[in-house]
């Protein structure tokens, strides 16, 4: 069905267009003159002209510029000796300590195993000794209560886990997560026709059977809209949602701008109009330190650059989404589709592609930034300029390669250029195009979906987690270091959009040798990442990295999905559970999957 025939259209059509290209010059735009200054008079005159009060103000500066550098190098330096202790304890002490625990979490670790209790508040007694009283509201002066402030979340994450360790996982049971199942890529072929309805039919009822809640399906636009620009071809799907709703299943869509590689289920590329455009203009494409071209998905360079047959990147994902939403306005209507994930980088995730492995990437290598394509670099040059220093206008020196180690560049490394003057402004610049592409994007998804839930997939990027840079979190676009929260921008944007956080989770238990090697911390950087989003207030829900095939990679995702004890009772929207190899090995961990359903269900024995 052609999408333009539909009167939806004009729904959307005036925002569609609208304010996307910013290089043309508004109607209503006036040129300013910059005001003549007036000369000094009088005593102003003298004040003016007296350079001796110029070089004391001069000396001035370069005092206080000192003085910021040092203190920079004493917080630095506390913050190395800080690291190691909590390191040592954790590793040689068994110490419950959070991933980004403070000296009041030390005194309190070493208070309790010397015997003494130590409550939420910071108040301290022998456990021998009956518990004070809890101390007044006025008996806090502002500052106390200042200080609590800031150390009660680590504080109270402590208490959480001796409990758990006393009492069971705690995990609430009267909670009720819906599980979608991920349907496998390759039931639809290049011309968007259905392969196999009968076995699908087959899977779906086995799902009946399992009582899964619903189905995820990638709509792929290198499928929809693989040979002709604005020609969209939705056949297939339509037959696949039908069958779905014969067997009563809610359904979540994927709108898949990016390629997909495999798991023995077939390529999926880029529209083939896009790559023939690409031939032309290799730099439509993210491109790294080297020149080579990833054709993973689009550079965000050029979302709001005309170089797509006279449309900018932003106009072609509204176009397709628009398309969507016309075509099956009909299933919007009874409710059928629930939500729509919003693909906004490499495997749908919100990601710069720094971890190809086309390009050698393994893990757990820093990868490289993605950026040195022409319309990247451009702006690059734009902020360096409205910065003041058009010598930044580049991308990072000495930062290594695809597999690097921190320590082995001289900016990831301990005292790197990353947290220079030029290192903090770059990955601030690279931070922004990840947060105004997803912006922008999301923007036009609400208009097209209105009120349907929208979903957006944020990545676990928890190798070299423990280290003072976050290397591989930065590659990605996430400007999380020790010292910076990278994580709470992001998630204030989603919350203007009214979207739904879906965390890739990981089922598998890191070996010793892992975390030693490649310094990860699934657990730490997922506290960090859950607890931003419910603290932005998000709706968050999750899906699993590696297929699950044992009843401990359950457990923990069940146990993320329903945090222990949680104060709030904070817990997963819904689960999108997806498994690479032949759906859910049926003869082999049926039992585990059934448990799991269940336990996401609230029925928990």
């Amino acid at each position: 069905m052609n999408s333009n025939s539909n009167p939806v259209n004009h729904r959307f059509a005036a925002a569609a267009t609208a304010d996307l290209d910013p290089q043309q010059p508004s109607p209503t735009a006036t040129t300013t003159h910059p005001q003549a200054q007036r000369r000094p008079r009088g005593f102003a005159a003298t004040f003016s002209n007296d350079s001796t009060t110029n070089n004391i103000q001069a000396k001035s500066r370069k005092e206080r510029e000192k003085e910021k550098e040092r203190t920079k190098l004493r917080e630095r330096h506390r913050r190395a000796i800080t690291s190691r202790m909590l390191a040592g304890l954790r590793q040689y002490g068994n110490f419950p300590l959070p991933a980004r625990a403070d000296m009041n979490d030390v005194i309190a670790a070493l208070a309790r195993e010397a015997g003494w209790a130590v409550e939420a508040d910071g108040t301290t007694y022998k456990q021998s000794s009956p518990a004070p009283p809890p101390p007044t509201p006025h008996s806090f002066s502002h500052l106390d209560s200042v200080q609590q402030n800031d150390h009660n979340n680590a504080a109270t994450l402590l208490v959480q886990e001796i409990v758990y360790k006393e009492h069971g996982n705690g995990l609430s049971g009267n909670s009720f997560i819906p599980v979608y199942v991920k349907l496998s890529t390759g039931l639809i072929n290049n011309y968007c026709q259905l392969m196999d309805p009968e076995g699908i039919k087959e899977e779906i009822h086995y799902l009946k059977s399992l009582c899964v809640d619903g189905v995820v399906v990638d709509c792929w636009w290198g499928i929809v809209e693989g040979w002709t620009p604005q020609k969209y071809e939705w056949a297939g799907y339509r037959e696949l949602f039908n069958i779905i709703q014969e067997f009563g299943m809610k359904l979540q869509v994927v709108m898949a701008f990016h390629e997909h590689g495999g798991y023995g289920s077939g390529f999926i590329s880029l529209p083939q109009w896009i790559l023939e455009i690409g031939k032309i203009n290799q730099d439509i494409f993210f491109t790294d330190r080297e020149g080579r071209r990833n054709t993973e998905c689009l550079s965000w360079g050029i979302d709001k650059k005309r170089v797509l047959r006279g449309r900018t990147g932003i106009e072609v994902y509204y176009d397709f989404m628009r398309s969507f939403r016309t075509e099956f306005d009909d299933l919007f209507i009874k409710g059928l589709i629930s939500a729509v994930e919003i693909g906004l980088g490499p495997s749908g995730e919100l990601k710069y592609p720094s971890f190809s492995e086309r390009m050698g990437w393994r893990y757990p290598g820093i990868g490289e930034f993605q950026c040195y394509d022409k319309y990247s670099l451009q702006d690059l040059g734009k902020a360096a300029k409205l910065r003041g220093h058009a010598v930044w206008a580049r991308g990072p020196e000495d930062a290594g390669y695809y597999n690097s180690k921190p320590q082995e560049t001289g900016f990831f490394g301990e005292n790197g250029d990353y947290d220079s003057y030029y290192g903090r402004f770059f990955l601030q610049w690279y931070s922004l195009v990840l947060l105004d592409h997803a912006d922008n994007v999301l923007s036009l998804a609400r208009l097209a979906f209105e009120e349907i839930q929208i979903v957006v997939k944020i990545p676990a990027v928890f190798w070299w987690y423990k280290t003072t840079s976050h290397a591989a979190e930065l590659t990605a676009g996430y400007y999380n270091c020790a010292n910076r929260d990278g994580y709470s921008r992001v998630f204030d944007m989603l919350k203007k959009h009214a979207v739904t956080m879906n965390f890739v989770v990981s089922g598998a238990l890191a070996s010793c040798n892992e975390i030693d090697e490649a310094s990860s911390d699934h657990e730490g950087l997922s506290w960090q990442i859950l607890n931003s989003a419910w603290d932005q207030g998000l709706s968050v829900a999750g899906q699993n990295a590696q297929p699950c095939y044992d009843k401990e990679g359950f457990t923990r995702l069940l146990e993320t999905a329903k945090p222990r004890n949680h104060p709030d009772g904070r817990h997963f929207s819904f689960f999108a559970f997806q498994q690479h190899s032949p759906l859910f090995q049926r003869t082999t961990c049926f039992t585990q999957i059934e448990s799991f359903i269940e336990g996401m269900h609230g029925e928990l024995s």
